[in-house]
């Protein structure tokens, strides 16, 4: 299911957690809405909340999956002490020499692929591949460098900004062996990795985001019980047609 929460009085939800298959990395305070996060996944992984280079805006500077976390250079010894003690051991941590320092918004990923901003560097690639144990391709979402911000993807499916035409979706798709579909978060928003975190069996998104587009991410992400129905696809059909 999609549940909509909120960070303070902020939608942008994406930007104030990292959520994987195997742990959740959230930002200190928050309302009481962002403690739906820790109401849903408590029972099934560790919920850890932490800063990066004592920045709450953790979800747009870390990138990771169900095998590792990758952190910016900038974050403390402490920090990253912290994250690791409250990780699983088999998840490595690690930090990355890198010019372009929000990981989050340069990489967009699941536990098999990962899509990287076409000028990171060959280094920073070798560890993406290595220490979260995915296929790396350096690829654009819609003309957008920014991977990270404009595409959101699960083992199961994902979203893409809602203007990338039908032939990317289609060559991403197979890139990533998985289903997308074009779409929108918090009412209009086309940045899609601050507006929803998901994983294979859940997902947040901002307290603004609408019916349809709750239906169209529930739809693409598998998170319904039944098969997409027929109205998802009208209205995912609808959603593109007004952009």
């Amino acid at each position: 299911m999609a549940i909509r929460t909120q960070f303070e009085n902020s939608s942008e939800i994406g930007v104030f957690a990292k959520l994987t298959n195997k742990y959740c990395l959230m930002a200190h305070g928050g309302s009481h809405h962002f403690k739906v996060f820790e109401n849903e996944l408590a029972d099934h992984i560790p919920v850890i909340y932490t800063s990066v280079a004592g920045c709450r805006i953790l979800g747009r500077l870390v990138c990771g999956n169900k095998n590792g976390l990758l952190l910016p250079n900038t974050t403390t010894d402490q920090e990253m002490m912290h994250i690791r003690n409250s990780l699983p051991d088999e998840i490595v941590v690690q930090r990355v020499e890198e010019r372009l320092s929000a990981l989050g918004n340069c990489v967009s990923c699941n536990d098999y692929c990962a899509l990287v901003h076409p000028d990171i560097d060959k280094e920073t690639e070798d560890i993406i591949a290595d220490v979260m144990g995915v296929e790396v391709f350096r690829q654009t979402v819609n003309g957008q460098a920014l991977v990270g911000s404009y595409s959101v993807f699960s083992n199961k499916g994902g979203i893409v900004h809602p203007q990338t035409s039908v032939e990317d979706q289609d060559e991403l798709s197979t890139l990533l062996q998985i289903p997308l579909t074009a779409a929108t978060v918090n009412r209009g928003s086309e940045v899609l990795g601050a507006g929803i975190v998901a994983n294979d069996w859940i997902s947040f998104c901002g307290l603004d985001t609408t019916a349809t587009e709750i239906a169209v991410i529930e739809s693409i992400f598998k998170l319904n019980a039944q098969d997409p129905s027929k109205i998802v696809t009208e209205m995912r059909s609808s959603l593109i047609d007004n952009l």
